[in-house]
């Protein structure tokens, strides 16, 4: 006689599906619309952590964090209604940044659906723009294959997937014998660099005078072979904004990104140059920071993106790493140009600026003091959470990352209120490593009230609010782009360690540049989170997007007006540096 299959709740059976691909918690906040998967939680609570955060964003942005840092797939839920509304916004971060989400969505009981039931709405349609995948299970025998396919389909594509689960089908017995597909799960195998195509940008490379590299995410296990290309061809190296630490920030070579949050260097080589190695990027803003007469060497494993954000003269369909090793096996090694030592020269003389504002006393803060604290305390593997506005351009310019660290922000969808779900996801998944937030005050009150979910779980997070009073980014633009009036921008004083103090978590505040290093001494020593709110200058950072800086071209009036308020007299123009190197002063 045949033995019996056992059976099991459906809702037990999806968890087990998401167990086998290796996760091992869900973030998310109970309804009672998902009382089926709440209860499947409690049953497998031995092998799957819930993580109740206090806000489904948050939830959704603290999958989305912690896919971009362990570039695994990550789980969220929210229940039927409302709860699923609450998790777009966090979706649509992992959409733009092209990372691996299930979206578990609770939905009423098929008897209740489509007749205008409490908390009923049609879900389907709110999910189809953010979601590669996007289901509502019919049968509770299907609910584990549905399940399985929804997370193959993320990592396919690089994005969310969303599966809807009707209440009454978690708690039905099904058998348990549905056997997941995560053991056949491998990475994808990228076309091999055609030959031709690297001996032509080879000569591409040598016949130019001011080429450089310009990498995104997808170089991110590349950096031994961008720095490799680097020093071969003396070619300097520019990231897009989220591509920073893939080359560390001191390497001398690397002139950080470009654009409104960068420096001065990496915006000024875009517009001198005549040839760009594009490798593993898709920024947006690309089209307006480089010269469009420079010609283009692309690379980039989809095929999709060849051409999509700048005119190219020869494409590469591989893999960076690979690529650009083909690259170094290539010719000779070239001498350095002018444009080579003038970039050099002019990044290092960009960073000792920097530094010597280190150990500027004015009050309120300049921001060099407290970023020189957090590259003393930060460890080697430490992992940042980075929110949107002013803090993209301070942390773009001052913090100075190590490749053994990591760090995260919403690149491409810029949504505020990310630094503090970032962390939380941060912690969960890397538990033994420091983790920080950093948030301007603007984005910090929009999810602030996950300084309880640190607390609940004794996250230890080491949470820095910048407080200058004003939506800065925006204020910059309203000032310097539209030349408007200041409209909404200003933002009420607060206490943010009083605050923290009552949703019980340490808090500390600095006004002095005495307060900075006993407060970091003490916030590294906690055993729990702690929050730093910094009372910060409301003067803008550096713009690189108005810069008035050259007096061979520009306007000498505007050029005392930048330098003054930038205290930038030690600043030079690019063109200054590739004059003396052309004289052979470099």
């Amino acid at each position: 006689m045949a033995e019996a299959v056992k059976t099991i709740k459906a809702a037990d059976a999806a968890l087990k599906v998401i167990e086998d691909w290796g996760v091992d918690h869900i973030f998310g906040y109970p309804g009672g619309s998902f009382d089926d998967v709440m209860n499947a939680l409690y049953d497998r609570k031995d092998t799957m952590k819930f993580v109740q955060v206090r806000h489904e964003e948050a939830g959704a942005l603290a999958a989305a964090a912690e896919s971009k840092l362990t570039g695994k797939l990550a789980v969220t839920m929210g229940s039927a209604g409302p709860g699923a509304v609450h998790l777009l916004n966090g979706l649509y971060d992992a959409k733009h940044d092209h990372t691996p989400v299930l979206a578990l969505v609770a939905q009423v009981p098929q008897a209740r659906m489509n007749i205008d039931f409490f908390q009923a709405i049609d879900e389907g349609p709110i999910f189809d723009d953010v979601a590669v995948f996007n289901r509502t299970a019919t049968t509770a025998e299907g609910l584990p294959r549905l399940i399985d396919t929804a997370i193959r389909q993320a990592y396919k594509y690089n994005g969310v997937s969303v599966v809807i689960i009707p209440k009454n089908l978690g708690w039905t017995e099904i058998k348990d014998n549905f056997i997941s597909t995560a053991k056949n799960h491998l990475a994808p195998l990228y076309p091999q660099p055609d030959s031709v195509a690297i001996d032509k940008a080879v000569e591409l490379i040598k016949a130019a005078k001011k080429p450089i590299v310009y990498f995104g995410v997808g170089a991110k296990k590349a950096g031994a072979e961008l720095k490799a290309v680097s020093e071969k061809f003396k070619l300097p190296l520019v990231s897009t904004v989220i591509a920073k630490g893939i080359v560390e920030d001191t390497y001398p070579a690397y002139m950080g990104s470009t654009g409104r949050p960068a420096g001065k260097s990496g915006t000024e080589l875009g517009f001198n140059t005549d040839l760009i190695l594009w490798v593993g990027n898709d920024s947006p803003f690309s089209i307006f920071l480089f010269n469009p007469r420079a010609k283009v060497i692309q690379i980039d494993t989809d095929n999709e993106k060849l051409g999509k954000r700048h005119n190219i003269d020869l494409p590469i369909l591989a893999d960076a790493k690979t690529a650009l090793a083909a690259l170094v096996a290539k010719g000779d090694e070239l001498e350095p140009t002018p444009f080579y030592r003038a970039a050099l020269a002019n990044h290092k003389d960009e960073r000792a600026w920097q530094a010597s504002f280190e150990n500027d006393k004015s009050e309120p803060l300049r921001p060099e003091p407290v970023f020189a604290a957090i590259n003393k305390y930060a460890d080697d593997d430490a992992v940042f959470g980075i929110d949107v506005g002013n803090v993209n351009i301070n942390v773009m310019r001052l913090l100075d990352l190590k490749t053994t660290q990591k760090w995260t922000t919403s690149g491409q969808y810029a949504t505020m209120g990310y630094g503090l779900p970032a962390a939380v996801g941060a912690k969960v998944a890397f538990p033994d490593r420091q983790v920080f937030s950093l948030s301007g005050d603007g984005g910090f009150a929009m999810m602030s009230q996950e300084l309880l979910t640190a607390a609940k779980y004794n996250l230890k997070t080491i949470n820095i609010v910048f407080s200058n009073e004003t939506l800065g980014f925006i204020e910059a633009e309203q000032r310097d782009d539209t030349h408007q009036p200041l409209s909404g921008v200003d933002l009420p004083d607060n206490d943010w360690a009083k605050v923290a103090e009552g949703m019980n978590v340490k808090g500390y505040t600095i006004r002095t540049f005495d307060d900075i290093d006993k407060v970091f001494k003490a916030a590294v020593a906690a055993d729990g989170p702690v929050l730093i709110d910094v009372k910060l200058t409301h003067e803008m950072p550096m713009t690189t997007q108005h810069m008035f800086i050259d007096p061979a071209w520009q306007d000498a009036d505007k050029i005392k007006e930048f330098v003054t308020k930038y205290q930038a007299e030690d600043l030079k123009p690019f063109s200054a540096y590739l004059k003396d190197a052309e004289a052979g002063k470099l």
